[in-house]
């Protein structure tokens, strides 16, 4: 009699052969499957082409033309009349301070004008005197009715007369200039544009006390922007006036190629560096705005450049469809670099002459066959 032991061990192998059997079998009808078709897709084979080396400089916006209004004389402000954000004239007023003792100083002023001229009224007075009497005097000497001493008396009064006149009229000169200054220091009570543009920045209030030197407003250009790029003190010998710069606002999403404009002359002794200004065009552009200006620096190397909307990003990696020479799509990790004019720099994952796909990758699956 055959034990039932083994009965249930030739059952168990027959179930392990039959089971082996059945996944042979879906193998081969896995591979047996026909792979997906895709059409309508736009491969580019790619190429090494020389690339310019280029540095990506961060940089801030600034007005080409700006003006810091600052109190030149102490007082209160009586008057305010722009505010942030308002539109000036050059010459236009935009503030009035309170200055009592400027003014009394120059209404003093024109008074002393008029002392010294009529000081100066009475001197050339007293000198027609002195001359008509030495006209006399010379006349009776010339006749020796008089002494020598008698005429040499008249003789320096007549001097001392034209001394007296020349006295008055510095007087005079001196009160008209004294008069000058303390109008101008009065004037300072008027605080004006001393150009044409925006109030970017207003420190101070109706009725606060100002200072000399203190800065109240700032008005700048809008005409005219730049950009100030920090370029490393490495890079000086390759970037000159008129060097090629492609810039870039993130704020605005502008992108236009420049030129420098201005270098200047001197470094910044803790960051190494030196600005660079490029001019911006367009409009609806502030001062602090960040920007950054791509800059050719001379040299090239080969690479592989493709779009930038090619690349796909998966789990942290960069992948693009590349097709081989069956027409198989295979996904394929690729190193992006620099980008630059919307295509981006791969500087590992591909080699010269194969094709990636660029127009339709949404359409591409692994294995799939490529028409």
């Amino acid at each position: 009699m055959i034990s039932s032991r083994l009965i249930v061990a030739l059952v168990c192998a027959g179930t392990l052969v039959g089971t082996g059997c059945s996944r042979k079998d879906e193998s081969r009808d896995k591979e047996a499957a026909p792979r997906s078709v895709v059409q309508g897709v736009q491969l580019e084979t790619v190429r090494l082409v020389p690339v310019p080396e280029t540095v990506e400089i961060s940089g801030t916006v600034r007005a080409g033309t700006s003006a810091v209004v600052s109190a030149r004389i102490p007082g209160a402000i009586s008057v305010l009349k722009v505010r942030e954000g308002d539109r000036v004239k050059k010459g236009q007023v935009l503030a009035i301070l309170d200055a009592q003792e400027n003014l009394a100083s120059a209404a003093g002023a024109v008074a002393g004008i008029e002392e010294a001229q009529r000081g100066l009224e009475e001197a050339a007075a007293r000198k027609r005197l002195v001359d008509t009497t030495f006209e006399r005097y010379q006349k009776l000497f010339a006749a020796q009715a008089i002494t020598r001493q008698e005429f040499d008396v008249k003789q320096s009064e007549k001097e001392l007369a034209a001394q007296g006149v020349a006295r008055a009229e510095a007087r005079v000169k001196q009160a008209r200039e004294g008069s000058r200054a303390a109008g101008a220091m009065a004037g300072y009570t008027r605080m004006t544009s001393p150009i044409s543009g925006v109030v970017t920045s207003r420190q101070a209030d109706l009725g606060a006390t100002v200072f000399p030197a203190q800065p109240l407003f700032t008005i700048e250009d809008q005409e005219s922007y730049m950009l100030e790029l920090a370029v490393p003190d490495s890079l000086a010998s390759g970037i000159k006036p008129g060097t090629s710069v492609l810039v870039s606002l993130d704020s605005t999403g502008m992108t236009s190629p420049g030129t420098i404009a201005e270098i200047v002359p001197a470094s910044d002794s803790a960051s190494r560096t030196f600005i660079a200004k490029v001019r911006l065009p367009g409009k609806g552009l502030r001062s602090g705005m960040f920007g950054r200006g791509l800059i050719e620096i001379g040299t090239t190397t080969n690479s592989i450049l493709l779009p930038e909307n090619v690349l796909l990003t998966r789990g942290g990696m960069t992948m693009v469809w590349v097709v081989d020479s069956d027409n198989i799509a295979r996904l394929r990790i690729v190193k992006p670099g620099k980008t630059a004019g919307g295509r981006v720099e791969i500087l590992s994952g591909l080699s010269d002459a194969e094709r990636v796909v660029v127009s339709g990758v949404e359409k591409v699956s692994e294995g799939a066959r490529v028409e």
